[in-house]
């Protein structure tokens, strides 16, 4: 098979979260740990780092995969979902693994693929895990794809696992409480692995604290080991001024990612990393952090983060898709400085749409629509739903063709922002 021939059989036979939902869900790690036998347990072959969380994992990824490679480590950074090109979840030192190796890989293992019955996400999670290994990989950033406990990513036992916050996604798979969403990503925390949870919230701590205390894991919240002193946002980028707390000792940092969040990423990231430093033989200086902060994104490829896209008018999308990340792409479209704001806004058939409709603006002008994946939500539905809350506009099917109506409904003082999910964002950045 060539590359397009195997990524057709992966999609089709092993249906993806990304394409099918949750009936793609296949929770457990029996699959994943007899695959990885079969491997010959490739990912104990190096040290890993684990994320999890809501929202800010991504970003908070590529932060640290950043820094650990500007401070000389050879670094595998493994992340879902992708925009555009399958391998863009796996990559080391910021290369994506190449096409080659995504079809022998098939090739070779496709018969103990189908005999254990893996999943997309297992398999590619597997993929990466070999690959990390054959490119002699020091230090590898792994990604959760879904809650933690049950993720098939969960087998590994990292030299740290960080989880940068608690938000009601996925409801039907992880829980209909942030107590038990925050319960499941608990599920990453190991004996006598340091722990660093972003955010602090009076709701989720104990859950965090009961569970590293059962497992002898000491527990750090990166609020508590950093302050943010100032910050400033916009789509070209960050800066902060950041105190470490307890020598007071304060860092200038550029950062080549956008968006409000940024505030709680930043500080989620170098938490993780002043534990790493402490904690582990991972030594970062000063010089690596200022780095890798400045070239985060050009280093590890990330996009989609309040990118901008276009000026006169002003053009930014962010893959932001849940309450939890609306509510801080919500605050950042109040502050554009703009006559109008058109927004292009596509959704997936399982959101929860009474829960992130009333976090818009009401005062802007809607173009719905709906990416070309199964997954997406009819744009007449979603237009009809989001006139409940006063939400108005049209309705323009392709996500290209409704980017476009705005662009020519907008004059060069206004702005347009495109989001609601991940798909939308991918078909035009």
């Amino acid at each position: 098979m060539n590359y397009a021939q195997t990524l057709d059989y992966l999609y089709s036979s092993l249906r993806s979260f990304q394409d099918a939902g949750s009936d793609a869900y296949k929770p457990g790690l029996e699959r994943i740990e007899n695959f990885m036998t079969y491997l010959g347990r490739p990912h104990r072959h190096y040290a890993t780092i684990h994320i999890a969380g809501t929202n800010g994992k991504g970003s908070t990824s590529h932060i640290i995969a950043a820094v650990l490679q500007a401070a000389g480590f050879r670094t595998g950074l493994f992340t879902s979902p992708h925009l555009h090109d399958f391998r863009e979840r796996i990559r080391v030192d910021g290369v994506q693994i190449s096409e080659r190796e995504v079809v022998e890989f098939v090739d070779v293992h496709r018969s103990a693929m189908e005999r254990i019955g893996l999943s997309f996400f297992e398999m590619t999670a597997a993929m990466a895990f070999e690959h990390f290994s054959r490119e002699g990989v020091e230090v590898a950033v792994i990604e959760t794809g879904l809650g933690g406990r049950l993720d098939a990513t969960n087998i590994i036992t990292p030299i740290a696992s960080v989880i940068t916050n608690i938000g009601l996604d996925h409801t039907d798979l992880l829980g209909s409480t942030v107590v038990e969403i925050a319960a499941e990503k608990a599920g990453i925390i190991k004996p006598e692995v340091p722990v660093i949870i972003g955010e602090h919230d009076a709701t989720t701590d104990s859950v965090f604290e009961r569970a590293a205390r059962e497992v002898g894991a000491n527990l750090y919240f990166a609020e508590d080991l950093f302050e943010l002193v100032s910050g400033e946002c916009n789509a070209e980028g960050s800066r902060f001024c950041v105190r470490r707390v307890g020598d007071e000792r304060e860092y200038q940092l550029d950062l080549d990612l956008g968006g409000e969040y940024q505030r709680r990423n930043i500080i989620t990231a170098l938490g993780a990393l002043e534990v790493l430093h402490r904690r582990t033989q991972v030594s970062i200086s000063t010089r690596a952090l200022i780095e890798g902060c400045r070239d985060a994104a050009a280093t590890t490829g990330l996009q989609g983060r309040w990118q901008r896209l276009g000026e006169r008018p002003m053009v930014v999308c962010d893959t932001g898709h849940n309450a939890h990340g609306l509510r801080y792409v919500s605050e950042q479209l109040k502050r554009l400085n703009c006559k109008q704001l058109y927004i292009v806004l596509g959704v997936v058939r399982e959101k929860d749409l009474g829960a992130v409709l009333p976090l818009l603006p009401r005062e802007a002008h809607y173009i719905f629509t709906q990416a070309s994946v199964a997954r997406a939500l009819d744009a007449e539905e979603l237009a009809h739903r989001a006139s409940e809350f006063g939400l108005q506009g049209e309705v323009v099917r392709g996500v290209r063709e409704a980017v476009a109506h705005a662009r020519t409904l907008a004059t060069e003082d206004d702005a347009i922002f495109i989001g609601g999910s991940t798909f939308t964002v991918a078909e035009i950045i």
